[in-house]
């Protein structure tokens, strides 16, 4: 079964202007999303997908490849979808160019379900909340699920419910990595937009709301996403610890 990871990248950026080539360490912040997508032996293609001359330019002088799309893409999956449709692939790996310390193994976390379960369309990852502060930031995405760890719902809102500090339910946090069938992305960005998720602004909704189930797999890692340039200095002090 053939995969793809496709990096979708914009230069335009309501909060960071251009985040996409970001300096972390001396490389773009993508070329540091690429290179984890580079060292999953699993995945077959890995490209980035703009509509910016100079995120090409830039993803080309590191050795990308890149596909050129529309600049009229409303979001990142639609992105990806265009991209994808040129290419032989059963998988697409949509990963974001703004988290640079993502894991390949979460990738491949969210993507071995679907490999084990052809019923599966579209996966996910989840990581536990530690800090309550991030209960309450409506950046940071919740995630509730079934007993099979499929999704019931994903909100801005803290979810679930905490009557007493001794809950058994956890509070866990939504890691925008999404695996798609190929035959899904194409159904999926056709799917005209939903109540809820054009309320959260959160377009994983939309498959809920018409009816299709994600498969959340829990993970370790935790996400340092790029919004701000604050946030550069937060990855970069991380990485010379790491070091």
């Amino acid at each position: 079964m053939k995969i793809a990871a496709i990096i979708p990248a914009r230069y335009e950026s309501t909060r960071f202007r251009g985040k996409a080539l970001a300096p972390i360490c001396g490389k773009p912040m993508i070329q540091w999303v690429y290179d984890a997508a580079r060292h999953c032996d699993f995945i077959d293609q890995v490209f980035i997908a703009t509509d910016n001359e100079q995120i090409r330019a830039a993803a080309e002088a590191f050795g990308a490849c890149v596909c050129m799309t529309a600049a009229t893409h409303a979001t990142g999956t639609d992105r990806v979808a265009e991209a994808a449709e040129s290419l032989d692939t059963h998988i697409v790996i949509n990963l974001q160019g703004d988290e640079p310390l993502i894991e390949p193994e979460a990738i491949r976390q969210a993507v071995t379900p679907l490999l084990k379960d052809s019923s599966i369309v579209l996966g996910t990852l989840k990581t536990r909340i530690t800090d309550e502060r991030d209960l309450g930031n409506p950046h940071v995405v919740k995630v509730v699920t079934d007993v099979s760890d499929c999704a019931l719902y994903f909100s801005r809102s803290p979810i679930p419910f905490m009557n007493n500090t001794n809950s058994a339910a956890a509070a866990y946090r939504h890691i925008g990595l999404y695996v798609f069938r190929k035959d899904f992305l194409r159904t999926f960005t056709r799917l005209p937009q939903t109540a809820l998720e054009q309320s959260e602004n959160l377009e994983q909704l939309r498959a809920l709301e018409h009816g299709y189930r994600i498969k959340v797999t829990t993970t370790s890692y935790q996400p340092i996403g790029v919004d701000t340039p604050d946030d550069i200095i937060r990855v970069e002090n991380m990485l010379k610890n790491k070091k």
